[in-house]
């Protein structure tokens, strides 16, 4: 079980963010025609950027392991042993990858917050 490095996690960053973006603007435009022509209550953007990190990841790694980004730079979730990662753990790997300051702990900790938080690794698959 190899662990992927930094370059690997930013490709992975990099693809993943353009796509929950595209699907969060998506969302957002289709809720604002229903707050113009329904009064339906507004909602900014930031608030559907965030929900649809929490969907995304959730859905992609507990299904699949994997996010597209992750399919790209041929890379998986696994937990401390190797194993599949429980849903349990995607649950907080997702949660804290809302906060957005995940990234900044890899100098102090080693590896992205959510990793260290949640007991899992992301490998070579």
């Amino acid at each position: 079980m190899n662990e992927v490095g930094v370059g690997t996690r930013v490709l992975n960053f990099l693809v993943d963010t353009i796509l929950i973006f595209i699907l969060s603007f998506i969302f957002y435009k289709w809720w604002t025609f229903y707050v113009k022509f329904w009064n339906y209550k507004y909602f900014p953007f930031y608030m559907f950027f965030h929900a649809t990190i929490f969907v995304y990841y959730t859905i992609f790694e507990t299904i699949f392991n994997r996010t597209p980004g992750k399919w790209l730079s041929l890379s998986k979730v696994r937990n401390a042993a190797g194993g599949r990662a429980a849903w349990y753990q995607v649950v907080v790997r997702s949660l804290i990858r809302v906060t957005l300051i995940y990234p900044f702990f890899i100098p102090i900790l080693g590896r992205p917050l959510h990793d260290a938080l949640s007991k899992t690794r992301v490998v070579e698959a």
